[in-house]
């Protein structure tokens, strides 16, 4: 990025917009599909099915930080992360509870936890 693009950026305000301004949730039937910009950073997307999922881990996090949902599925080793507070974040984390893919009685556990992971199924070990 170039360095007037930044200062332009910082004194606009673009470097820290909230994150429900640049990240999208948003799913079907079939597929989760994650779109992001990035302030600053090149813009991407990523694709899974629901099929794919075989484990979430929610990460709850203090005030200052989003909850994270860690899902991790067969097609590639990596998880992908959503956030609660991407737009459609809630959404999303409302349909994982809706189709079985989370225990709802962890997810309430875990919504009033300072900080934490928590898993379902329970982490393999």
């Amino acid at each position: 990025m170039g360095i007037l693009r930044f200062v332009r950026d910082l004194v606009t305000g673009r470097m820290n917009r909230p994150l429900s301004e640049w990240f999208v949730v948003e799913f079907d039937a079939e597929s989760v599909h994650l779109k992001a910009e990035p302030p600053g950073q090149k813009p991407w997307s990523q694709e899974f099915r629901w099929s794919e999922i075989e484990r979430i881990c929610f990460q709850a996090e203090d005030l200052t930080t989003s909850d994270g949902i860690y899902v991790f599925t067969s097609s590639r080793p990596e998880s992908y992360v959503v956030p609660t507070e991407a737009s459609g974040g809630q959404q999303f984390w409302a349909e994982v509870i809706s189709r079985g893919l989370f225990d709802a009685e962890i997810a309430i556990e875990a919504a009033g936890a300072p900080s934490g992971q928590f898993w379902w199924p329970s982490p393999p070990g």
